[in-house]
């Protein structure tokens, strides 16, 4: 399929997830707005080669997402510098994990500023785009955690559920202005930050690293695999396809069966 010509806003996208989801549209044709932290000459880097490699132009927004203002902000320079608003991939998300007795309040706030209260302020901003153009895409990633719970986790469950919710009332909403809605919720995705999470219980608990992956997937999975930021593009690309047209509110499972139990 071809996206040429399309503006794709994909937030938390300097690496893993988004930055595979980026990656898959990019090769389409899409231009691209990276968002995200990390150093700058790597993420300048980032921006030239992915732009050099499949021939599109790529910007960079610094765009605090838990900040409503630096969001409109960013939609109002990728509409300026690209001419529109055409896709938004919501994937920034930060974890944190506790016992909800002891859970800190500012950890609270962040996670759902960060994890679902950006999707909303960053629909807000770029729907009036894709009306305006008669097509759109808004794809948010969730999680397995938003359709399950996990111990500990309650402010991530609760934003991830939120952001499947939300997902289906902006469907609604823009049923017949040509844009569709829909979710995304990965089990476990091998990312950089995975990778060395795993790496660091190998080297903690005197095992290989084979070992703890299989402990780490066994844990929630049947399917002792990981989903791969590669994987998560690809689906995001079908999801951006004249094939899912009529597809909208819907919540896509890619998690090895996590949510099947």
């Amino acid at each position: 399929m071809s996206l040429q010509g399309k503006t794709a806003i994909v937030t938390g996208s300097t690496s893993g997830i988004g930055l595979g989801i980026a990656t898959a549209l990019a090769q389409n044709g899409a231009n691209i707005v990276l968002n995200g932290f990390g150093d700058a000459t790597e993420i300048e880097n980032l921006r030239a080669s992915l732009a050099k490699e499949h021939g599109v132009a790529v910007t960079y927004s610094g765009a605090d997402v838990s900040k409503a203002s630096e969001i409109k902000t960013m939609v109002a320079d990728a509409a300026t510098a690209h001419g529109s608003v055409d896709i938004v991939v919501n994937n920034a998300g930060i974890q944190f994990t506790s016992p909800v007795t002891d859970f800190p309040d500012d950890k609270w706030d962040a996670i759902i500023a960060i994890n679902l209260s950006s999707a909303f302020h960053l629909c807000k901003a770029a729907l009036p785009f894709m009306k305006a153009n008669g097509w759109g895409r808004v794809i948010n990633i969730a999680s397995a955690h938003g359709l399950v719970a996990s111990p500990q986790k309650s402010a991530y469950v609760a934003a991830k559920h939120g952001l499947i919710g939300f997902t289906k009332v902006v469907a609604l909403e823009t049923a017949n202005n040509g844009i569709t809605a829909n979710a995304i919720c990965p089990g476990w995705v091998l990312t950089p930050l995975v990778a060395k999470q795993i790496a660091d219980r190998a080297a903690t608990n005197k095992s290989s690293v084979a070992a703890e992956e299989e402990k780490l997937l066994e844990e929630k999975q049947p399917m002792h695999k990981f989903t791969t930021p590669e994987h998560l593009g690809a689906l995001a690309l079908f999801l951006c396809s004249d094939a899912a047209a009529t597809i909208t509110g819907s919540s896509y499972s890619m998690d090895g069966g996590w949510t099947a139990q």
